[in-house]
């Protein structure tokens, strides 16, 4: 597991969400110089905010960057905020495949589990 410790807590990435990340990487011919994996939150869902997770080609200049291993994290000020103690990970069991957000942040999340709120 990777731990990125930032000025507002501990940020981890599990070695399943990692090699998940490197898998998609590599069948859609991203590389760590071209792009980034923007770890996001933002307003939306049933419980006011939303985890986004894509690749970004365009880094912003106030993003917080992370390189893990050959992978680079890009966060917003505004994202690592919510994001501070939060693990990655990745679940590919009988409820379904997909990465995972454990966030001790979060105060309430919806039943669906894809918004939450602090």
């Amino acid at each position: 597991m990777a731990e990125i410790t930032t000025e507002l807590g501990d940020l981890e990435v599990t070695d399943k969400a990692l090699n998940e990340i490197k898998k998609i990487m590599t069948e859609n011919k991203i590389t760590s110089e071209t792009h980034g994996l923007r770890l996001g939150v933002k307003g939306g869902g049933c419980s006011g905010l939303i985890y986004s997770l894509a690749f970004d080609a365009n880094k912003k200049d106030n993003d917080h960057i992370i390189d893990i291993e050959n992978v680079k994290l890009y966060i917003d000020p505004k994202s690592l905020f919510y994001l501070g103690g939060t693990i990655l990970d990745f679940s590919d069991g009988l409820s379904g495949r997909g990465f995972v957000f454990n966030n001790p942040n979060a105060a309430k999340t919806c039943g669906c589990g894809s918004s939450f709120s602090v």
